[in-house]
């Protein structure tokens, strides 16, 4: 027999699209377009190439580098020439990967450690949380550029392995600190008194009502990892170049801020937008977690 909180109710997207507020929507919505944009980017009609350099293959010669938003190039272009909006597109396929890689590593690995270890506690609980203090005792940021460096290549596929690993010890004390909680309440006491498997009453009972406070921490560690990949390819330690990233499209525009300052304001701007929501959704997120919690 199963014993579940009695405040389950399936859910729907578009029921909680309408119970957000205005500017929650706005956040809302533009990640939806961001996302839809970067994934199906081949198939935007009339959309150049990113790599695409105007000032030698087109007659028109330098013209085209530096030029200001027009009909042609809505958003302008860069130094080079390239298309700014076709550049930003595609260089949201560089921060998405990043975030999927951290947010599915994290919610996956880490969301299923940190509930087992602490609805089980004791011995595995305390060699696993051992392990994880050891880890996030080691700034992030400079293990991730030593591996960087150690590893000699500024792959996408290899930031991206990389973050998702270093991703998983903080999601593991996030769901471990809400599996503690859920463990202590009624329906896993009552699950456990009918002798239930204690196997049985992780996957149905803690890791469910573990998800949605791990998934709305990871769309506030999504602003923070799209934040690192733009540090990181303004730093040169991301993708390398001609790949667009909006990260490197900042840092090849300042060098001429004061021809133009439109390669710069782009990227710059999707980068905050970016942030911006999802934090903004995030704790949207969060705040219907504790709800539910609360009515549990």
């Amino acid at each position: 027999m199963k014993f579940s909180p009695p405040s389950k109710r399936k859910f729907s997207l578009l029921a909680a699209f309408k119970s957000m507020g205005f500017l929650t929507k706005l956040c809302f919505s533009w990640l939806v377009v961001l996302v839809l944009s970067a994934i199906f980017a081949d198939l935007i009609p009339g959309l150049d190439d990113p790599n695409y350099q105007a000032w030698l293959f087109d007659t028109t010669g330098n013209e085209l580098r530096n030029d200001t938003p027009s009909w042609n190039h809505w958003l302008g272009t860069d130094v080079n020439g390239r298309d700014i909006l076709a550049r930003l597109i595609y260089g949201a396929r560089v921060s998405l990967a990043v975030v999927a890689s951290g947010v599915t590593c994290g919610v996956i690995f880490g969301g299923f450690f940190g509930s087992f270890v602490g609805y089980v506690r004791g011995k595995r609980e305390a060699v696993v949380m051992a392990s994880i203090d050891v880890i996030l005792a080691f700034p992030g940021l400079v293990l991730l550029l030593t591996i960087i460096t150690f590893v000699g290549a500024r792959d996408l596929k290899v930031l991206c392995i990389i973050i998702g690993a270093l991703s998983i010890p903080i999601y593991t004390r996030v769901a471990r600190a809400n599996a503690l909680t859920i463990s202590r309440r009624e329906f896993v006491a009552a699950a456990e008194a009918l002798g239930t498997k204690q196997r049985t009453i992780l996957i149905k009972e803690i890791v469910p009502n573990v998800l949605p406070t791990v998934l709305a921490y990871a769309l506030v560690a999504a602003a923070v990892l799209v934040a690192l990949e733009g540090a990181l390819a303004f730093l040169g330690l991301s993708v390398e170049s001609p790949a667009p990233s909006w990260g490197n499209m900042i840092n090849l525009a300042r060098a001429d801020l004061r021809v133009t300052i439109w390669p710069a304001v782009w990227p710059s701007l999707a980068l905050v937008f970016t942030v911006f929501s999802l934090n903004n959704v995030g704790d949207w997120i969060r705040q219907k977690a504790q709800k539910r919690a609360a009515a549990i």
